[in-house]
């Protein structure tokens, strides 16, 4: 199944790309741990119950090694690591916790390979295509995480 776009105009005032036509992705579908867990176990024998623990523990040990500065990489899927949020100091002795760092976040670094002319092919875009979506498509609802 291809990747979606809908055509999309940049309207901003102040871009220098201002009434050009993108591409942008769309979303048709979404599904949960719940719903890749019942697939994993039509393609394994493995049960959709030990799927579901196995990926509850993984979710809580990554937490855990991402919280001590670990990183965490999983192979052939990508590493994950914590990255900081936040404005510089004019010099190292200004600098504090309490007023520089004003988050942190997850980054994600998908799986790469490299083919034989050098180029690095991200795993989860390999043999990816796209195509227009047509007129009619349903677009899945936004959520939002609490």
């Amino acid at each position: 199944m291809p990747i979606f776009y809908k055509l999309s105009q940049d309207k901003r005032l102040t871009s220098a790309t201002k009434g050009k036509w993108f591409g942008r992705s769309i979303v048709t579908n979404m599904i949960d741990t719940n719903g890749l867990a019942e697939i994993m176990q039509r393609n394994c024998t493995v049960k959709k119950s030990d799927i579901l623990a196995v990926l509850a523990e993984l979710v809580e040990t990554m937490t855990d090694q991402l919280q001590q500065s670990a990183r965490v990489k999983l192979d052939g899927f990508g590493s994950f690591k914590i990255g900081i949020k936040g404005t510089g100091s004019a010099t190292v002795k200004d600098y504090s916790v309490a007023k520089n760092v004003k988050g942190l976040r997850v980054n994600f670094q998908p799986e790469r390979s490299t083919d034989s002319n050098g180029t690095r092919n991200k795993k989860f875009l390999e043999g990816a295509t796209v195509t227009e979506a047509p007129k009619n498509a349903v677009v899945a609802e936004k959520t939002t995480n609490p």
